[in-house]
């Protein structure tokens, strides 16, 4: 069964050009609803029924998980029967019918100019690490960049010279600039710092953690966290927290949604109209604190 997951992930990586977020969501998913499948006897994805997947999205209800978390489960779900329908001859799909629970999305949480002031003045100028940590605080929020793009950048993705910076997401990639006190950090990191890391080792990354290795997610999720509690911010802060800021914070000041849709490499402009969302209501806000007649 997982030699038709990893099938099925191949497929959709050369064929549908899928992220490497999304083909890491559908194989935890898919795990997840295998180990559920073979526990209750099943060893052919050919002999699934739809009874046996509703029983197994009302296991996932009964542990608590979200609304979203299934959802997701369920577009995984259809999206790997499909494949094996289309692809590899299985005579009946089983999510036919399955619905997704309503989910109310709520608006991204997003931090001000002057949190996100205070978040970048947090690492030091000293240690090498943090030389690093300023400058993945400071490239993450000046260009939104996903975390996964930044621990994967390449040295020679980064052009400090002109200012930009090559994402690259499976077979798409997308050109971001980044401003001057950006560039001023990325070359302290690289003089100071990115050598001392290394420590002789070689590597083509970018950014590295103490050890001269590659980073983890988890990793740089704890660091943006430790700045988030020293700073003194109270919500809830992930490294797509910055993400949302970047967006909101470009709308804010006129960007167009165009533009925006660009740099954060989303494929529908209708992801990106949610910054827009935002801004709207902070106008109803001040509105109604402000106008007399209100």
């Amino acid at each position: 069964m997982r030699e038709t997951i990893d099938r099925f992930i191949r497929f959709m990586h050369e064929d549908r050009q899928t992220s490497v977020n999304t083909e890491d969501a559908y194989r935890r998913d898919l795990k997840k609803l295998t180990d559920y499948l073979q526990m209750e006897g099943v060893s052919d994805f050919s002999s699934v029924t739809r009874v046996q997947l509703e029983d197994y999205l009302t296991k996932l209800r009964e542990s608590g998980r979200k609304d979203a978390t299934i959802s997701r489960s369920i577009a995984s779900a259809k999206a790997f029967f499909s494949y094996l329908v289309e692809e590899e001859g299985l005579a009946n799909n089983p999510t036919r019918g399955l619905k997704a629970p309503k989910i109310e999305k709520k608006p991204p949480e997003v931090l001000t100019v002057e949190e996100m002031r205070l978040l970048l003045k947090q690492p030091g100028d000293h240690s090498p690490k943090d030389l690093r940590d300023k400058a993945m605080l400071h490239l993450l929020y000046a260009t939104g960049m996903r975390v996964s793009e930044l621990i994967s950048l390449k040295q020679q993705d980064v052009n400090i010279d002109m200012e930009y910076v090559i994402c690259r997401d499976g077979n798409k990639e997308r050109s971001l600039p980044f401003g001057k006190k950006t560039k001023t950090v990325l070359v302290q990191y690289v003089e100071q710092a990115r050598p001392r890391l290394l420590a002789e080792k070689e590597s083509d990354l970018f950014f590295t953690n103490c050890s001269g290795e590659s980073m983890s997610r988890q990793g740089f999720w704890k660091i943006l966290k430790h700045y988030g509690n020293a700073a003194g911010i109270t919500s809830e802060i992930t490294p797509h927290t910055l993400r949302h800021t970047f967006a909101a914070h470009l709308i804010n000041n006129g960007a167009d949604l165009k533009s925006v849709q660009e740099m954060l490499g989303h494929s529908d402009i209708s992801t990106t109209q949610i910054y827009m969302q935002l801004t709207e209501r902070k106008i109803r806000e001040v509105y109604k604190k402000a106008h007399p007649l209100v």
